[in-house]
């Protein structure tokens, strides 16, 4: 052990003293010591997310289920047919502009899943703030790609990230219709969608629906249990009378769908002003409406039948 010790001090001191005259000699002194060698991680970084779920709550796996679920009835039940889908664009920011109806509205999943479908982009639905606060429907929707109807949401949605959003500027007014008023458009309230339009720099892109009315139509309204529930309206359909008032909340008519775009409205204004002239957004909704519901009458007057188109 002693002579181990002796040994490995000498070993030393020569080490030492070969450095030290190396160092005198002007050569830089090597070492066998082992270097450290930065080590490349091939472990991915982790991602604290635990789904896809983006930040307006939208799953894109959610989104994939719900096509195969849906696309059946898109296409065997409802048997939609477009018009005029190619001028809806494949980049940037647009915002679609729909007629709405029927008690639980079908056009609205109509229209998402065939632009989803054949396009390949994803929009968000704008609707009332009411359907994020009921449980698990709710969560649902936001899954789905709801989005609660704010002028901030849509801005971020259109000028921000370049996405498509689609609106029902009739609000509850219009699923809310009954039979006797079917495809009669309610007013487009102040032209707020024209005004987020203006502020983003996106085309409104007006898109007419025919056949939604008579998948899910309205005999009559209840005010007071709509009040007791807090609900917008409570409807009684002719599918509750046709399948019992459970199975006829979900259950449709097989009503064909039509859905035709038209050209999208541009407005030469400048983008991200803080105001623009009422009345130049009032006169720009009412025209889109107007649009609309001529477009609505020239499908009607051209549809033969409800159930064939």
């Amino acid at each position: 052990m002693i002579r181990q010790s002796n040994s490995k001090g000498s070993s030393s001191r020569s080490a030492s003293a070969s450095a030290s005259a190396e160092t005198r000699s002007g050569r830089t002194p090597s070492s066998n010591l082992p270097v450290a060698v930065p080590r490349v991680d091939s472990t991915p970084v982790h991602d604290p997310r635990r789904s896809d779920v983006d930040e307006w709550g939208r799953s894109e796996h959610f989104r994939s289920i719900a096509r195969r679920l849906y696309d059946p009835m898109y296409r065997h039940w409802f048997r939609v047919e477009w018009e005029g889908l190619d001028k809806i664009p494949m980049t940037g920011g647009a915002l679609l502009v729909s007629n709405h109806a029927g008690a639980i509205p079908s056009d609205a999943p109509a229209i998402m899943h065939g632009i989803e479908e054949e396009l390949g982009r994803p929009v968000y639905g704008m609707a009332d703030y009411f359907f994020r606060k009921v449980p698990v429907v709710g969560t649902l929707w936001s899954r789905a790609g709801g989005v609660a109807a704010h002028p901030d949401n849509a801005y971020r949605l259109l000028h921000d990230q370049g996405q498509l959003s689609l609106v029902f500027p009739e609000g509850t007014k219009g699923p809310s219709k009954t039979y006797a008023d079917r495809y009669r458009l309610r007013r487009f309230g102040r032209g707020g969608f024209v005004e987020i339009a203006m502020r983003s720099g996106v085309p409104v892109i007006p898109i007419a629906v025919v056949g939604a009315e008579e998948s899910m139509p309205i005999l009559f309204r209840i005010n007071g249990l709509a009040k007791a529930l807090k609900l917008p309206y409570f409807p009684v359909t002719a599918n509750d009378l046709a399948f019992g008032p459970l199975l006829g909340k979900v259950a449709y008519f097989p009503a064909k769908i039509k859905i035709h775009v038209l050209d999208p409205v541009t407005f030469d204004v400048d983008p991200g002003l803080e105001r623009y002239s009422k009345s130049r957004v009032m006169d720009e909704a009412e025209r889109i409406r107007a649009m609309l519901q001529d477009t609505l009458h020239d499908m009607l007057r051209e549809r033969r039948s409800v159930w064939f188109g």
